[in-house]
C-alpha cells in the first residue's frame, strides 16, 4: 500500500514537473519565433545598446534625401558614435532622439531595430552575428519635405501649438511641428530644465496634443445632416444670436451676434453656432454617435504615430444643452491636430481617408529597399458628392467667410475656422483646410494654443504654408 502511494506521488510529481518543462518550452519558442522582431529591435535591449558603439546608426532623411539625423565622423568618449541632427528644434518632435541616459523618441525609437540594423535577417541568430556583423544600421527615409517643415515652424512663431500637412492622395505626411521644442543636440546638458518646464516642450502637441476642436468640426456635422437628409442645400436657416434650449440653457452666438437667414453654405462660412447647434439636436445622439463612429474617431490611425486616442463624450447620457454643443465642437470632446488634418482630408478627397503615413521606405547601407511604404485606403465616411458639396462650403468660408485671412491670390484654398473655447485661459485658434480647391495638394491643420481667433490667428499660419507648398 505504502508502495503504491509512493509511486503515484513520484507519477504526479513528474506529470507536474513534466508541465512545467512543457509552458517553459512553448514560451521560449514564443519568444524565439513570435516575438523574435519586436524584442530584437526594442531600444532597451542591452545587446542593441552593446552594439550601438559598433555600429554607425543609420541616417533619417528627409524625402528628398536631406539628412534630419546622421552621425559625426568622431565617435564620442565611450567609443559610441555620435548623432548630429542638422534642423534641430525643427524637427525634434518627429525625428526624436538617441540618448544611453535618456532612452530614445521618435522615430529614433519607433525604428530603432532598423536604424541600429537589429531587425536585419541575420541579428536573429544571436550572438553568432558577431561572426558577419555589419558595420552600419539601415537608413529611414520619411515623407517630410524639410523645406515646408521650415516654413510651418517659422510661421507659428512664438506660439505654442501645432502643425500638420497632409497629402490627401496618398496619406504621406509633409510636415508635423510641435512648439515649444528643444534642440535634440542639448538634451543632456539641459534636461532637467527640458523635463520639468511648465510648456511641455516633450510632448508632441500633433499627434499627442487633445483640445477641443470648436468650430472646425462643423464641417462634419454639415455633412452628417445632409447625408441624414436632416437638412438641404437649399435649406433656410433663421439665427437670431441665441437659442434658449429647454429650461436653464441657451446656446449664443460670440457677442449674440445675429445672422439673420442664411443656407448652409452661408452658416459654414460665417460658423453660425445656432445653426450647427440645431442640426446637432435634429440628428440626435444615436446619429452623432455613428457619424464620429463613421469618420473613425475610436480608430487609431497608425502605431507609429503614436497618437493620443480622441476623448469622445458619453452620447446617451448627453444633456439637449451638451449635444448643441457638441455640434460646435464643444462639451467633452477633445481631438489632436493630427486627427483634424485627417478630417479636412475627406473633404479635400471626395469623401475617402489615406492612411496618414510618415516612414516612406527603409534602405540598407548598400541600397536595397527592405521596407516601402505605399499609400493605402482607411476609410470612405462620406459620400463623394456630399464631401464635394461640403468642399464648396469651406471655399466660401475663406473666400466671403471667417477664413478670409488664408486667402492666396490665383490659389482657390478651402477651409474652416475654429475659436474653441478652453477652460483652462484664452480660446484656442484652428483652422482646417486645403488646396487649391479644384485640385488638392495639401490638406492642412494648425492649432495654436489660447491664441483667440481662429480667422485671425491660425489661418495666416496656414497661408503661409499653402504658399510654399504651392509656390
Amino acid at each position: 500500500m505504502m508502495k503504491n502511494n509512493l509511486l503515484g506521488n513520484i507519477r504526479r510529481t513528474a506529470c507536474v514537473l513534466m508541465g512545467f518543462l512543457v509552458i517553459l518550452i512553448a514560451y521560449i519558442s514564443y519568444v524565439q519565433v513570435i516575438e523574435q522582431d519586436f524584442l530584437k529591435g526594442h531600444p532597451l535591449n542591452r545587446r542593441n545598446i552593446e552594439a550601438a558603439s559598433s555600429i554607425q546608426r543609420g541616417q533619417i532623411l528627409d524625402r528628398n534625401g536631406d539628412k534630419l539625423a546622421t552621425n559625426l565622423p568622431n565617435k564620442d568618449e565611450k567609443g559610441r558614435f555620435k548623432r548630429e541632427y542638422p534642423l534641430g528644434r525643427m524637427t525634434t518632435h518627429i525625428v526624436g532622439y538617441d540618448s544611453l541616459q535618456y532612452g530614445k523618441s521618435g522615430i529614433e525609437s519607433s525604428y530603432n531595430g532598423y536604424l541600429s540594423g537589429m531587425s536585419n535577417l541575420s541579428r536573429s541568430f544571436g550572438p553568432f552575428t558577431r561572426l558577419w556583423q555589419e558595420n552600419a544600421g539601415n537608413d529611414v527615409v520619411l515623407t517630410i519635405d524639410s523645406s515646408l517643415q521650415a516654413t510651418a515652424y517659422q510661421a507659428l512663431g512664438n506660439h505654442r501649438g501645432a502643425v500638420v500637412v497632409i497629402d490627401p492622395r496618398t496619406g504621406a505626411i509633409l510636415s508635423m511641428v510641435s512648439k515649444p521644442s528643444f534642440d535634440p543636440a542639448e538634451l543632456a546638458s539641459q534636461w532637467q530644465s527640458i523635463s520639468s518646464a511648465a510648456d511641455a516642450p516633450l510632448l508632441n502637441r500633433a499627434t499627442q496634443g487633445l483640445y477641443p476642436p470648436g468650430s472646425i468640426i462643423k464641417v462634419m456635422v454639415a455633412e452628417a445632416a445632409l447625408s441624414k437628409r436632416i437638412t438641404s442645400p437649399n435649406s433656410s436657416f433663421d439665427c437670431s444670436g441665441t437659442l434658449p434650449i429647454g429650461r436653464d440653457y441657451t446656446l449664443s452666438e460670440d457677442k449674440q451676434t445675429a445672422h439673420g437667414h442664411l443656407s448652409l453654405k452661408e452658416a459654414l462660412a460665417v460658423s453660425c453656432n445656432i445653426t450647427f447647434g440645431r442640426l446637432s439636436l435634429e440628428l440626435g445622439r444615436n446619429n452623432m454617435e455613428d457619424v464620429f463612429e463613421k469618420y473613425g474617431f475610436q480608430k487609431p490611425l497608425t502605431t507609429d504615430l503614436q497618437e493620443s486616442a480622441c476623448q469622445l463624450p458619453k452620447f446617451n447620457s448627453l444633456s439637449d444643452g451638451d449635444l448643441a454643443q457638441l455640434g460646435i465642437g464643444q462639451t467633452s470632446l477633445l481631438v489632436t491636430p493630427l486627427r483634424m488634418a485627417v478630417l479636412a482630408e475627406v473633404f479635400a478627397n471626395h469623401g475617402v481617408i489615406m492612411k496618414p503615413f510618415l516612414v516612406q521606405r527603409v534602405v540598407t547601407p548598400d541600397g536595397t529597399v527592405i521596407e516601402q511604404n505605399q499609400p493605402q485606403q482607411w476609410l470612405s465616411p462620406a459620400n463623394p458628392g456630399l464631401a464635394n458639396l461640403v468642399a464648396e462650403m469651406m471655399v466660401e468660408a475663406v473666400a466671403n467667410g471667417t477664413g478670409g485671412a488664408a486667402q492666396i491670390r490665383g490659389i482657390k484654398v478651402a477651409g474652416k475656422t475654429g475659436t474653441a473655447e478652453n477652460p483652462h485661459g484664452a480660446s484656442h485658434a484652428w483652422f482646417i483646410g486645403f488646396a487649391p480647391a479644384d485640385n488638392p495638394q495639401i490638406a492642412v491643420a494648425v492649432i495654436i494654443e489660447n491664441g483667440g481667433s481662429g480667422g485671425g490667428v491660425a489661418a495666416p499660419v496656414a497661408r503661409k504654408i499653402f504658399t510654399q507648398a504651392l509656390h
